[in-house]
């Protein structure tokens, strides 16, 4: 056989044996409809197992954010045979015009619009298929389900399927943890990998901060499908599943029982309490007045319910005060400035200054010969000619310009205290607070148009000078320190991890150690010794070093302000009390601060009239 011969007959079997294989399909895709009917028994499907949320825990191991189960009440509507509508309204306490509506309703929310790149119009594409499973009814408690439960298999094609959501054991801490809502649509298309349609998300607080770490990690389980999407078998008998992870538990910082105690002092007040452990910057506490209970935010049912009417709270019960609000911090900042002037070297621990009220109002003490008097008796004039010297140092033979030159000094060690830049702790909402600085003022007056007679409010913590509630308290946790801080924040531990590595770098102040002891035993006078205007801080057998601070209120009242630590040799807690419209520092933050750390320092209250005096005490007109 020559060479073409053969040539030929490849060409006539390749051709032969592509008939007969093109035939062969044609039966098997047209003429046989076995063969449709066995692909569809062979589909393979992923089905998604969602993780339980990670649960949060306190310091001392106390269970504070935990999981609950809910239910759905499920159907597929290809299972249902000939529903009572009537009987079915009875058993779920609906009408029969509500189950008509509710049928609809499903339809209508599976409905999503897509738009056309040629005609750019909207186009309704419906997802509904009735031979998948959907929830009739959602959320339900275990009290709800059981209620149905018994005569559920009366109705062919419902069943009970459960969730899980949030729990909150103590009716606290709902500014700390923040809240559960369904996907938006934009979440969803950031992160179609791990999210689908109507799962929940951390909407603030910690639940969004750490949403990543709380979600924990989807399982998978494989499975044999019908054309109709329904259950053959498992795939190679469950060797490709995977287990389904929940999210690793946060141990927190937060003493439950002080957040409690907190919130309850702060009934009928608006303000904040920040409480921080000096050493590690753990937040002990953080309440934000009012508050609301958690619980009210978990599911849709309760949002719905619950969200418009805590947003529309004049009062303001979502608003996270600690993080979010910028007060002025009256005489708490001549604490700061204190120690500015003793590293500048423009003061020594002995400077005197007049007590000069024609030049700012003060109240009757004793001469302040010494930064520790100063302190403890609070001297306005003092820290007007102290600050003075920080600003106008004499650099320049232009007063204008050796102020600017002295104000951008005095901004480098006010961000090196953490303060007019926005704090790294772990959650949302924070701000920076305000530090002016020269292009400021220069914004304000012109450039070389200002000196130190132009923004000496400053001095005082007045002014344009503002800092939040949990920047006050990390100032109290710096002097305990002498000078260093950690970055204050919520979790001390991811699982078995520890914080996030930003959370173990010490910071220091440009304020060199050696200076604190002068601020610090100034501190301690004003709660200890005589003039002193912190005696109300004072705490039986603890010794308390604190800072009184009235803020001028433009719109009313005074704020009262005081931040502390204790006990004095080795600080245990570092703490800031902010009570708007409540008048002097010392009559009413005060004593909440001291308070708040015999509480958590002793577990107990000696002093009972005190704590009813703070408890009865109403500053707003909060309906209990």
């Amino acid at each position: 056989m020559n060479l073409e011969n053969r040539r030929l007959v490849f060409i006539l079997l390749f051709v032969f044996v592509g008939i007969v294989f093109t035939a062969r399909l044609f039966y098997m895709q047209v003429v046989d409809d076995k063969w449709i009917e066995r692909a569809g028994e062979v589909a393979k499907k992923k089905i998604t197992i969602k993780p339980p949320r990670g649960i949060l825990y306190d310091r001392n191991g106390e269970k504070i954010v935990a999981n609950k189960t809910y239910y759905n009440l499920m159907f597929i509507e290809d299972d249902i045979e000939h529903l009572d509508t009537l009987a079915f309204s009875k058993l779920i306490g609906y009408s029969v015009d509500s189950i008509h509506l509710r049928f609809a309703e499903i339809r209508k929310e599976l409905d999503r619009r897509t738009r056309s790149k040629t005609t750019g119009n909207d186009t309704v594409v419906n997802d509904y298929r009735s031979y998948l499973p959907h929830a009739f009814l959602k959320e339900l408690s275990a009290d709800e389900i059981s209620e149905i439960a018994m005569d559920l298999s009366e109705f062919k094609g419902f069943y009970e399927e459960p969730m899980s959501m949030r729990d909150y054991p103590y009716p606290y801490g709902a500014n700390i943890y923040g809240y559960l809502n369904e996907i938006s649509g934009p979440e969803l298309n950031a992160d179609r990998r791990f999210y689908r349609v109507g799962d929940f998300i951390g909407r603030s607080g910690l639940e969004k901060y750490y949403e990543y770490e709380l979600r924990g990690k989807k399982g998978t389980k494989v499975i044999l499908t019908s054309s109709r999407g329904k259950l053959v078998d498992n795939f190679a008998g469950g060797k490709l599943d995977t287990n389904a992870q929940q999210g690793p538990p946060l141990h927190l910082g937060i003493d439950i029982i002080l957040q409690a105690y907190g919130e309850e002092l702060m009934k009928n007040k608006l303000g904040s309490i920040v409480a921080i452990e000096p050493s590690t910057g753990e937040i002990l506490a953080m309440v934000s007045a009012p508050s609301y209970n958690p619980n009210l935010m978990v599911g849709t049912r309760n949002i719905r319910t619950n969200y418009q009417k805590l947003y529309k709270d004049t009062l303001k019960p979502f608003y996270p005060r600690p993080l979010a609000a910028e007060y002025p911090p009256g005489s708490i900042f001549k604490v700061v400035n204190a120690l500015i002037g003793l590293q500048e070297g423009v003061i020594d621990e002995n400077a005197s200054f007049p007590c000069t009220r024609s030049w700012v109002g003060c109240h009757n003490h004793p001469p302040a010969n010494s930064v520790s008097k100063a302190i403890q008796y609070s001297c306005n004039p003092y820290f007007y000619y102290e600050v003075k010297k920080i600003i106008q140092q004499g650099k320049y033979s232009n007063n204008f310009k050796d102020a600017a030159e002295g104000l951008a000094i005095w901004e480098k060690y006010m961000h090196s205290f953490g303060f007019g830049i926005r704090p790294e702790t772990d959650i949302f909402g924070l701000r920076n607070g305000v530090i002016p600085n020269v292009e400021f003022y220069n914004h304000w007056y012109g450039e070389y148009r200002w000196a130190f007679s132009t923004i000496r409010s400053n001095s005082i913590g007045q002014g344009e000078v503002k800092l939040t509630p949990l920047q006050m308290a990390n100032l109290a946790a710096i002097v305990a320190n002498e000078g260093f801080y950690y970055e204050p924040h919520l979790v001390k531990s991811i699982g078995n991890e520890g914080p996030q590595e930003k959370f173990k770098v010490k910071k220091y102040t440009m304020v060199e150690s050696k200076h604190f002891g002068a601020v610090k035993e100034g501190m301690r006078g004003a709660v200890n010794e005589a003039h002193g205007t912190a005696r109300r801080a004072r705490i039986k057998d603890i010794v308390v070093a604190g800072k009184t601070g009235t803020a001028q209120n433009p719109h009313g009242e005074d704020h009262s302000v005081f931040m502390a630590f204790a006990p004095f040799d080795d600080p245990k807690i570092a703490i800031a009390v902010f009570v708007e419209n409540a008048g002097f520092g010392g009559t009413w933050a005060a004593p909440i601060a001291s308070l708040m750390m015999e509480k958590y320092l002793t577990g107990t209250i000696a002093d009972s009239l005190k704590e009813k005096r703070i408890l009865d005490q109403r500053f707003t007109n909060i309906n209990e």
